[in-house]
């Protein structure tokens, strides 16, 4: 393979006190909260608008604030949850209104913040990172920043800046991905959410040459209107999200399934989805795993309990453990048994370490949403979008505080990030 040698300098066109890259849920959460704790925020997004998964990639339900007694993710969690969700919709997205939520509350923080802003690689410096390198429309040049906070959802750069990181089980094996899509002309009246006999319907339209992939797990499709549904629906087996031939690949198979898909709706379902229709397909795959950044602690599934708690905890979260089925039967029995078995009881909740949100080998760094630092099993329920907003909100307050002081990640006065957070609305129910 031939390899050029290419340098320039780069103009610094922003410097800040914290930078954000990413705009998913993770990281306006952790953008808005720096930049109310007194810091000099940008948040870098390569799409046109903020929102990641529950916007570009039409994800079509936020899944468990609460546990049934508490809101979990309060703070910002709880202030998208008023201004976006209303009850006959329950926890359904409808993306424009998230994508102006989100305008809104960037904005009203005062944040500077650009779109279709990629960051292509980081400028590292005494174990921590100096700048990112943005590839925009105007050219290519640098963001200086005192603290980062890696919202990309991959880890992209923390892995860049050298720290340690996990992809998949240990043979590299992630969960599957779905190319999330809207649809339109449901009867709502007489459409259920999820068919009592779905998997003998999946059974017997795989025998009868309706679909191409043996695939038994269906999450369906949620209201998102009067005749609208968002569908979560189709899965994308063995997607690398760290590589572009791989996303390709998948954005293809995604389209193509569709109308599978739609056929079976119109054929199976029953009555509400007779004339349904696929009106888009999302602009982004819905990723569930990547990489995930090894931290100061790796929270495992033995974390998983009601009664864990650590000294540095920064929020709790309760949704369960949730790695879609591989294709065939045996995969989706091993989801059923894990899904069914793996949660907890009403009211009870897992703790979150500060730990986990700091990369190993980066002083200057943290990292919020689907990435922190893992097992694969505690990653499949930590990854939804209240779990965002939890570490999202605390990686921001801390990333403030950092670049208000040393510039240190691990400087931070833990007891001081949690009194913070506390008067912020987090919900840490243990703090005093």
């Amino acid at each position: 393979m031939e390899n050029y040698v290419y340098s320039r300098q780069l103009p610094v066109r922003y410097d800040v006190d914290v930078c954000v890259v990413g705009g998913g849920p993770a990281g306006v959460a952790a953008g808005v909260t720096a930049a109310r704790a007194g810091a000099k925020v940008m948040i870098l997004e390569s799409q046109g608008f903020f929102g990641g998964g529950g916007t570009a990639a039409l994800v079509p339900a936020f899944m468990n604030f609460s546990n049934g007694v508490d809101f979990m993710a309060g703070g910002i969690g709880y202030e998208v949850f008023r201004r976006v969700c209303i009850p006959e919709l329950a926890l359904s997205i409808r993306p424009e209104v998230l994508k102006r939520a989100y305008d809104e509350m960037v904005t009203e923080a005062g944040i500077d913040f650009l779109f279709h802003a990629t960051v292509a690689d980081v400028i590292t410096r005494d174990g921590g990172i100096d700048a990112v390198v943005v590839a925009a429309k105007s050219g290519v040049y640098a963001v200086k920043a005192k603290v980062f906070v890696d919202g990309t959802g991959d880890g992209d750069i923390c892995a860049w800046g050298g720290a340690p990181f996990e992809l998949g089980d240990a043979n590299g094996h992630v969960m599957p991905s779905t190319l999330c899509s809207m649809w339109a002309d449901i009867d709502w009246e007489h459409a259920v959410h999820s068919h009592p006999k779905k998997f003998e319907l999946i059974c017997d339209a795989w025998e009868k040459g309706v679909f191409t992939q043996e695939d038994y797990h269906l999450p369906g499709m949620w209201r998102t209107g009067e005749h609208m549904g968002g569908g979560n629906i189709g899965h994308c087996y063995n997607v690398n999200a760290t590589d572009e031939r791989s996303l390709t690949d998948a954005m293809v198979l995604g389209r193509r399934i569709l109308p599978e898909y739609e056929r079976f709706y119109h054929e199976y379902m029953g009555s509400g989805y007779e004339n349904a229709v696929v009106v888009s397909s999302a602009s982004y795959l819905g990723v569930r795993e990547s990489r995930r950044i090894m931290g100061d602690y790796v929270l495992g599934v033995g974390d998983f309990r009601a009664d864990s708690y650590f000294d540095d905890e920064i929020g709790r979260y309760s949704y369960p453990i949730d790695i879609h089925a591989d294709p065939g039967r045996a995969g989706y029995e091993k989801f059923l048994k894990e899904h069914t078995s793996m949660h907890l009881n009403r009211g009870e909740s897992y703790s979150i370490p500060y730990r986990c949100l700091c990369p190993q080998k980066l002083s200057n760094v943290l990292v919020a949403g689907r990435c922190v630092s893992t097992d694969q099993k505690m990653q499949s329920s930590i990854r939804v979008m209240p779990g965002c907003y939890i570490t999202g909100m605390a990686a921001g307050m801390a990333a403030a505080m950092a670049a208000e002081g040393e510039q240190d990640i691990r400087r931070v006065d833990i007891a001081s990030l949690q009194d913070k957070l506390a008067a912020a609305g987090a919900w840490l129910p243990n703090h005093q």
